[in-house]
């Protein structure tokens, strides 16, 4: 229990931090969104609860097959003002492309 407890505050303050910063220094705050801190933690409190490596090299594998499959979700965001679209608009459509990126990336798992 303490564990989770653990890892939620972290996460928690990870993002609280990152989001605060994107209002302040807004490149600094791209940058380190784009780092992978969040798969870090992930992997790091996958392998403290299951200790397992062979699972946490699957793990990453999965994950660096993902990533460039999650991009989708910036798609609409790059044709916003070409198109005209609202921010929800954009949002919600790279939602939309993020569902499709899960079956892609489960077929690629295959």
């Amino acid at each position: 229990m303490v564990l989770a407890i653990g890892k939620t505050i972290l996460a928690a303050v990870l993002i609280s931090f990152v989001s605060w910063l994107s209002g302040k220094k807004i490149a600094l705050a791209g940058f380190l969104t784009a780092l992978p801190l969040t798969t870090m933690l992930a992997l790091a409190f996958s392998y403290a609860e299951w200790k397992d490596t062979t699972q946490s090299v699957n793990y990453a594998r999965s994950v660096l097959i993902a990533v460039p499959i999650s991009l989708l979700f910036f798609v609409p965001f790059l044709l916003a003002n070409k198109l005209n679209l609202h921010f929800l608009t954009c949002y919600f459509s790279g939602v939309g492309l993020l569902a499709v990126g899960y079956f892609i990336h489960q077929a690629l798992q295959s």
